[in-house]
């Protein structure tokens, strides 16, 4: 009996050596989601009753008081359909922002709207039938439903555009539309900068169109080349970086049934930025949210829309500066509106009357509301997501919109991602926690769990083993608590010294440390090949108060350093990192992060890699630069002390920079000022060049990208 014994108490350890470990060659394949159940909400319906999610090809309405599901339609046919011919014509490449977002299905009434390839469509509920409205040789873009559901609006080239879906006539909103003059469309720095995804709004009765149109003909060009082919070709694009021109914005209404434009009056916006618009309920008023350029003043203008005559409703300042919330959300009839405020020093909720008095703070406490979700009238409540249980979780609560009856909905400790509709009566809560992969359920208004939408995929757990991440809080030397995450290497051993590879992004208006599922990613790669893993959020990052965030003002990259540095001192503390081999690694401010703790905590970090660094904050675009380093004129020492380039002779480690030749966000201009320092310092370093047009490094050049680092990290500390 006992051989029997023994082998029935090994199958549970047997099966555990059997999990693959996420290696370079397993990364991608743990990393894709086994079949799990139906896709995320694409569009609700009006009375957020049901929503639309895309299954394959099939777009399916989903019921959740009752979890069935029914076919709306194949939309095959209309893919089909919207192909259009190969264009001859060379065209100059289009750099457009990665944050405009385009709505491919929308819900008004009884009527969806599908658009793809460029055309147009509206799907009937009840039928299924479809028809094609548009099939012209310019894309339409950024299609919109009107509210009624009896038309659309979109714009082709740099004009906006209505048909009626009934007839199919078509009406020109605006002219004399081009490449520097843009009607309903936006430049490159607005969307990255201020999350500014469209650039035109229905009014809810509507009769109306509110657009910004954005004059780039002052915007510096950046000269792009793609050297890919026998010859170079020219592909500029517009991007003004710290001190230059911004586009020169305004915002008009024009009637849907075409004539002229009434300009709204938002005073003076050529030293400004109009980061938020939209309508009042009563579709008599656009509210315009307006900043100065340094972004330390923030107004919310209402502008009557026929005649565009604006008034000041309400006004934010802050010493350093001040954060662009959501749009404000309008309740009781448009009579009073919700506003998301730092003036406390945390993000919290306001209720405001139209008149801009103050009716009361719904919210308070040291701790951030990250969003409102949705709002029940009916029902008096308003929901939304904060950090209230800890800053490295997000919960989600309801509270009365007189501020009384507080209520936590959600439970688990980690993260809570919610897709409420409409109204308030339904929500998914997607959930996930640094040990648990995401799983997401449905819910009534009142938080009452009704039944699992998506499983967890247990293909990943089962097949795979995912090490252990730790959160781990710790005190700086003069006191400030800071949150950290910590991943051991496979097999650790106490007593043993390991190498170990910081990852970091430190920058402002990001958090990193977060109770919520990592994966399969390359953390676990380094994990698996015998690094400890650790990443610290830095003073500076978010979700924390903005006292937190404001100690980097105007000299970005000093305070985040030494908060990097008591990390790493913190981790050696615990007895099992060699403090000879510490690797950091980031990209973008990661990237900076990287340069600035190789060459002013040379003796700290032994070998980086910096991904599309900025090197020097002259060379960053202008929204993000000056609100947290001002305008170069006036802080001339802040850009100087904070170049990396100057500081080439301090670098001692190891170092790789790797870039996109033509990243639009990071110019490679801050590599090759880099590298041109580090020549003349006579300093060794590797580079990876990449040829992608983007920010990030993607696709077949990832995978090499992913090798590259393990390898350099093995040679360089091991």
């Amino acid at each position: 009996m006992r051989p029997a014994f023994l082998f029935l108490a090994c199958i549970p350890a047997c099966l555990l050596a059997q999990k693959k470990p996420i290696t370079l060659e397993t990364m991608e394949d743990a990393a894709r989601p086994a079949p799990q159940g139906p896709g995320n909400p694409v569009a609700w319906s009006p009375d957020g009753q049901q929503f639309l999610y895309r299954q394959g090809r099939r777009l399916v309405i989903y019921d959740p008081a009752t979890g069935s599901s029914k076919d709306l339609i194949d939309t095959t046919a209309m893919d089909a359909a919207a192909v259009r011919p190969a264009v001859v014509e060379s065209r100059p490449f289009d750099w457009e922002n990665r944050r405009v977002r385009e709505t491919p299905v929308q819900w008004s009434g009884s009527e969806v709207l599908y658009s793809t390839g460029g055309d147009v469509f509206v799907v009937q509920i009840d039928t299924g039938k479809w028809t094609q409205l548009t099939k012209t040789p310019a894309a339409e873009r950024d299609p919109k439903l009107s509210p009624d559901g009896k038309a659309v609006a979109f714009r082709r080239d740099w004009d906006l555009y209505t048909l009626d879906i009934a007839s199919k006539r078509e009406t020109r909103l605006t002219t004399g539309g081009s490449d520097i003059l843009r009607n309903g469309g936006m430049d490159w720095v607005y969307p990255e900068e201020l999350d500014l995804g469209t650039a035109y709004w229905w009014s809810p009765d509507s009769k109306s169109i509110a657009y910004m149109q954005f004059d780039i003909s002052r915007e510096p060009s950046y000269p792009h080349e793609d050297l890919r082919g026998p010859r170079p070709i020219y592909e500029p694009q517009r991007y003004p970086q710290a001190g230059e021109n911004n586009p020169d914005v305004r915002v008009g209404v024009v009637g849907t049934g075409g004539g002229s434009t009434r300009w709204m009056d938002a005073g003076n916006t050529r030293d400004a930025l109009i980061a938020r618009v939209g309508w009042t309920p009563d579709s008599r008023n656009v509210y315009m949210v307006r900043t100065n350029r340094i972004q330390n003043r923030l107004e919310l203008l209402l502008a009557v829309a026929g005649s565009g005559k604006a008034s000041r409703i309400l006004e934010e300042a802050d010493k350093f500066w001040v954060n662009i919330q959501e749009d404000p959300v309008f309740v009781h009839s448009g009579q009073q509106f919700l506003w998301l405020s730092e003036r406390d020093g945390f993000r919290h909720i306001y209720l405001y009357s139209v008149d801009g008095a103050q009716a009361k703070q719904l919210t308070q406490g040291s701790w951030e509301v990250t969003g409102i979700t949705g709002v029940d009238e009916k029902a008096g409540r308003i929901y939304y997501s904060a950090s209230e249980t800890s800053p490295v979780e997000r919960q989600f609560y309801s509270v009365g919109i007189a501020g009384e009856g507080k209520r936590q909905l959600s439970s688990g400790a980690g993260t809570h991602t919610i897709a409420m509709g409409p109204g308030g009566h339904f929500y998914l809560d997607t959930y996930s926690s640094l040990s648990s992969p995401p799983r997401t359920t449905v819910h009534a208004g009142d938080g009452h769990e009704l039944r699992v939408y998506r499983e967890q995929n247990k293909r990943l757990a089962d097949d795979y083993e995912i090490l252990p991440t730790e959160l781990v809080s710790f005190r700086t030397p003069d006191g400030t608590l800071l949150y950290a995450r910590l991943i051991r290497p496979a097999n650790f051993e106490a007593g043993k010294k390991y190498p170990a590879v910081v990852l970091v992004y430190g920058g402002p208006d990001s958090q990193g440390v977060r109770n919520a599922w990592m994966g399969a990613d390359l953390d676990q790669v380094l994990a698996n090949e015998g690094f400890v893993i650790w990443q610290v959020d830095n003073r500076g990052s978010s979700g924390r108060g903005h006292a937190f965030e404001t100690p980097v003002f105007r000299k970005l990259g000093s305070i985040e350093l030494a908060d990097q540095v008591a990390g790493v001192d913190y981790l050696i503390s615990l007895g099992f990192v060699d403090r000879a081999r510490i690797g950091i690694r980031g990209w973008s401010y990661g990237g900076f992060m990287t340069l600035n703790a190789l060459l002013n905590a040379p003796s700290v970090f032994q070998a980086g890699i910096a991904g599309a660094p900025v090197t020097d904050w002259h060379n960053y675009d202008t929204i993000y630069t000056e609100r947290y380093m001002g305008l170069p004129q006036d802080n001339p020492d802040g850009y100087k002390n904070t170049a990396l380039p100057m500081q080439a002779k301090n670098l001692k480690g190891k170092l790789m920079i790797a870039h996109n030749v033509e990243d639009d966000n990071v110019l490679f201009q801050n590599t090759i000022q880099m590298a041109g320092a580090l020549e003349r310092a006579g300093q060794p370093f590797q580079m990876q060049i990449y040829t992608q047009k983007t920010h990030a490094v993607t696709g077949l050049e990832a995978r090499q990208l992913n090798a590259t680092v393990v390898d350099f990290f093995e040679r360089t500390l091991k």
